[in-house]
């Protein structure tokens, strides 16, 4: 990518973070909210994918010094998005989670890696999120969303490409609280109602702000996928994902 190019995506991203809304709390699960046993679960769930996304970002950026520059821009992407925590009706916050475009442009493996470099920069940095529950959360945010928005471009680029990135990213966004709202669920079910009670509980503190956080999310995606598209066209083209 050209110099021009970089100077343009910095002044992009960094526009969208003096932009950010702050607030107390976010969704990833905090520091020491989540039982020990579930901690390890979820570590040991993550730790297949992290070895899968290790190899595949060794073998992808192996055929081109430019396509390191274009992950470290996807995570960039997602370490900002992330970090927009929105102030949601139950006094909590939602925010994006920004995944879902390197998952469209690098795969669902390399994004395992990606999406935990950001859950860990964000937990020591902005204490959003936790070293205890990263497992948890590399598990929703890094993992189960990009496979869905992969699968779900995957699915839908041949028919409409535009409608199949906003899907993806938007999809993958509300995966990822979903997943979420299931670990709180399971670790935390109501005393009378059980599982399904707590689950429903946990959903319905973050649908009113999470839904249309997921439909912007989809549109800035389909703006930086665009962008990105115009400038990287040849990284694009190496990776052989999205052409």
């Amino acid at each position: 990518m050209s110099n021009l190019t970089k100077k343009s995506l910095i002044f992009l991203f960094s526009l969208m973070a003096i932009m950010s809304p702050q607030a107390v709390q976010a969704m990833h699960i905090a520091e020491g909210f989540l039982p020990v046993k579930w901690c390890i679960i979820y570590f040991v769930l993550s730790l297949p994918f992290i070895v899968l996304g290790i190899r595949d970002i060794k073998n992808k950026t192996l055929r081109s010094k430019d396509l390191k520059m274009l992950l470290a821009l996807v995570g960039a992407y997602a370490f900002v998005l992330s970090a927009m925590k929105i102030p949601s009706v139950t006094g909590s916050s939602s925010h994006p989670t920004g995944t879902g475009l390197g998952a469209i442009i690098f795969g669902p493996f390399s994004m395992a890696i990606m999406g935990s470099l950001v859950l860990v920069f964000q937990a020591v940095l902005l204490a959003h999120g936790g070293i205890t529950t990263l497992g948890a959360n590399i598990f929703s945010m890094a993992i189960v969303g990009p496979i869905i928005s992969f699968l779900t471009y995957k699915l839908l680029k041949d028919k409409n490409k535009k409608l199949a990135i906003f899907l993806a990213a938007m999809l993958g966004d509300l995966g990822t609280y979903i997943i979420t709202s299931i670990q709180l669920a399971l670790a935390f079910p109501d005393k009378t109602g059980g599982f399904i009670l707590s689950l429903e509980k946990f959903l319905g503190v973050f649908a009113l702000t999470q839904v249309p956080l997921a439909i912007i999310e989809g549109i800035i995606t389909v703006i930086v996928f665009e962008f990105i598209e115009k400038y990287a066209t040849k990284e694009l083209v190496e990776l052989g994902e999205v052409m």
